[in-house]
C-alpha cells in the first residue's frame, strides 16, 4: 500500500497538512490536477457540510485499499514566527486551518482560488519507508511532485527508466524531470508500473484519459502500458467522429517497434481487397430491389445523405466515373423493368383481369420509377446526369405507352421528367440542345396531362419550382423552337387552366425576345446587307 504525505517544515513551527487524493483499486496514490484539488477541498471541508459525522476524518471509504489518515495539527506560533520556506502563507487553504470539529461555524468559508492551491506534493509507492530513489516531476505553473519510487521496478518496465538509471548511474538517487506537460497521467502511469493487471486498472476510464495514458507511456516505453492501451481501444467503443478522429491519429503516431496497432486500425481499415465499387454497388442493389416501404424509405435518405456529404467516395480507390458506370447500370436495369412493366399494363384487357393480377405490375410500376428517381437525384448530386436525360429524351415507345395507362399507375413516371426539367433550369444539367429539344418534344405533353395529379396527390411535388425548370429549360432553345412550344402551351393552358403549368414567365421572356426588343435583325435583312456590301 502507498501513502502521500506532504510535510512542511520550518523554525518553531510545524505543520503537516492534508492533500485532497485519489485512491487506486491496486492501493498506489495518484495525483489529481489542480481541478480536482479544488473540487476535493470543496468535499473534504467541514464547513460546507451541515453533519459533523460526515467530515472526512470521521467519513468512512468504500474502497478496499485502508486510507492512513494523516493527523491535522496545528501549534500556536510563537512570538516572533518564521513563514515555512515550502508553500507561501496565502496558499494555506487546506485542514489545518479549519476549526476543530466541536466548533460551530456560522460563516461560509471562501472558496478556494485554484492559484492558492498547494503546488508541492510527497506520493510514496509501495510499501512505505522501502523506497530507494526520488523521481522529481516539474510541471507548468509551478506544480511539483517527489515520487519515492524502487529503482527495480522502473527499470524493469521502463525503457526510458533503464536507459537513465544504467549501471554507470547505479547510484543515482534522484531524477528530475522537467516541462511534464500531463504530470497528473505521469504519476498515474508511474503507479500502473505497480499493477499485475494494467488493463483491469483502464476499465471504466474514458478514451481520452487512455490516450493521455498511452501517450506518456510511449515517452516512459513503457511498454505493456501501451499493450494494454491498445486492447482497451481496441475493444471500447469510440463515440463520434471527433473521439475516432483522435484514437486513429494517435494510433498512427506510435514509433515503438513491437506494439501491435494493426487490431485497433482494422475497425477503420480493411484489409480485404474489395473493391469499393462492388461495395456500393451491393449496397444501392439491395435499396432497389427492397420492398418494405419504412426502410426502403429510410435507407435511400440515408445512402444519398451520405453520397452529398462526400460525393467522391469512391475517388481514393479509383476514377469517379466508375462509380458513375455503376449507378447508370442500375438506370438501365431499372428503365428496362419499367418499359416491360408499362407494356403489360397497356395490353388489351388488363384492366380486364383480377386485382390479383394486377397489382403486382402496378406496384413494380410504382417501385422502379421511384427507383430511377433516387438514382437521378445521385447523379445531380454528383453532376453527373447528363447521360440520363439523354437516355431519358430517348424513350419514345415509354412516352406512348403512358397515355395508355391510368394516370393513378403512371403519374410517378413524370416526376422524373418534372425533376429533369428543374436540375436543367439550375444549371444541374448540361445535356446539348437536341437533347433539351427531344426531352420537351417527348415528355411535355405527359407531363402536362398528369399535372393536375401531381398537385394534388404527390407531396413532393413542388410547383413554382418545376414550372420555374420547365421555362427555363424552354428559353434555352433556339427562338423558334420557344415559339413553337410556347404557342402549343398556350393552347392547352386556355383549356386546363391551373390543371396545366403556368410558363407565363416564359412566355413574357420569349414575347420580349421577339417582339419588343429583339438583339439581331432577321435573317432575310441580314443577307441582303451582306448582298448589297459585296455589290
Amino acid at each position: 500500500m502507498a501513502e502521500i504525505r506532504l510535510t512542511k517544515v520550518a523554525q518553531g513551527q510545524t505543520k503537516i497538512r492534508n492533500v485532497p487524493i485519489a485512491v487506486t483499486p491496486e492501493g498506489f496514490w495518484c495525483c489529481p490536477s489542480p481541478v480536482v484539488f479544488q473540487k476535493t477541498l470543496k468535499a473534504q471541508n467541514p464547513l460546507n457540510k451541515p453533519k459533523p459525522s460526515s467530515s472526512p476524518l470521521s467519513a468512512p471509504t468504500k474502497t478496499t485499499v485502508q486510507k492512513k489518515q494523516v493527523p491535522v495539527t496545528e501549534k500556536k506560533p510563537t512570538s516572533t514566527p518564521s513563514r515555512p520556506p515550502v508553500v507561501p502563507d496565502d496558499h494555506r487553504t487546506f485542514a489545518s486551518d479549519a476549526p476543530s470539529l466541536g466548533t460551530l461555524v456560522h460563516e461560509r468559508a471562501p472558496r478556494p482560488k485554484i492559484e492558492n492551491l498547494p503546488r508541492k506534493v510527497a506520493i510514496e509507492f509501495g510499501e512505505p519507508g522501502t523506497s530507494d530513489m526520488k523521481v522529481v516531476l516539474m510541471g507548468k505553473q509551478g506544480f511539483y511532485v517527489k515520487l519515492s519510487v524502487h529503482k527495480n521496478v522502473l527499470m524493469e518496465n521502463s525503457s526510458f527508466f533503464a536507459d537513465k538509471l544504467s549501471e554507470e548511474q547505479s547510484r543515482l538517487s534522484c531524477l528530475e524531470i522537467e516541462d511534464c506537460e500531463d504530470i497528473e497521467i505521469y504519476v498515474e502511469t508511474v503507479g500502473l508500473m505497480y499493477c499485475k493487471e494494467t488493463k483491469q486498472r483502464l476499465i471504466k476510464q474514458s478514451v481520452s484519459r487512455v490516450l493521455r495514458i498511452l501517450k506518456v507511456a510511449e515517452l516512459l516505453g513503457f511498454k505493456s502500458c501501451m499493450q494494454s492501451c491498445l486492447e482497451y481501444l481496441e475493444a471500447v467503443p469510440w463515440v463520434g467522429e471527433e473521439e475516432e478522429e483522435k484514437v486513429v491519429s494517435s494510433i498512427l503516431r506510435l514509433q515503438v517497434e513491437g506494439i501491435g496497432v494493426t487490431p485497433v486500425l482494422k475497425r477503420v481499415s480493411s484489409e480485404v481487397g474489395n473493391h469499393p465499387k462492388e461495395t456500393l454497388f451491393h449496397i444501392v442493389e439491395q435499396v432497389l430491389n427492397s420492398s418494405e416501404e419504412r426502410g426502403r424509405r429510410e435507407m435511400k435518405s440515408i445512402v444519398l445523405k451520405l453520397l452529398r456529404e462526400n460525393s467522391s467516395i469512391p475517388s481514393y480507390a479509383g476514377s469517379a466515373d466508375i462509380f458513375n458506370e455503376t449507378i447508370y447500370s442500375s438506370c438501365r436495369s431499372c428503365l428496362d423493368s419499367l418499359l416491360s412493366m408499362f407494356r403489360q399494363a397497356a395490353e388489351p384487357g388488363f384492366t380486364d383481369k383480377p386485382m390479383e393480377n394486377r397489382e403486382p405490375v402496378l406496384k413494380q410500376i410504382t417501385l422502379e420509377a421511384d427507383n430511377l428517381s433516387w438514382l437521378l437525384e445521385i447523379l445531380a448530386d454528383r453532376q453527373a446526369a447528363d447521360a440520363f436525360a439523354v437516355m431519358w429524351s430517348t424513350q419514345q415507345e415509354l412516352a406512348t405507352l403512358h397515355t395508355k395507362l391510368p394516370i393513378v399507375s403512371r403519374h410517378q413516371v413524370s416526376c422524373i421528367t418534372a425533376r429533369l426539367f428543374v436540375g436543367i433550369g439550375r444549371g444541374e444539367l448540361l445535356p446539348s440542345k437536341d437533347t433539351r429539344q427531344l426531352l420537351l418534344q417527348t415528355w411535355l405533353q405527359p407531363l402536362i396531362n398528369d399535372y393536375s395529379w401531381l398537385q394534388h396527390g404527390c407531396r413532393s411535388f413542388d410547383r413554382k419550382v418545376v414550372e420555374e425548370g420547365i421555362g427555363r429549360t424552354i428559353l434555352t432553345l433556339p427562338l423558334e423552337d420557344q415559339q413553337s412550344i410556347l404557342l402549343s402551351w398556350l393552347g392547352s393552358f386556355l383549356k386546363a387552366g391551373d390543371n396545366c403549368p403556368n410558363l407565363q414567365r416564359a412566355f413574357e421572356v420569349w414575347w420580349r425576345r421577339t417582339f419588343i426588343r429583339p438583339y439581331v435583325e432577321p435573317r432575310g435583312s441580314l443577307m441582303q446587307s451582306d448582298s448589297s456590301m459585296t455589290s
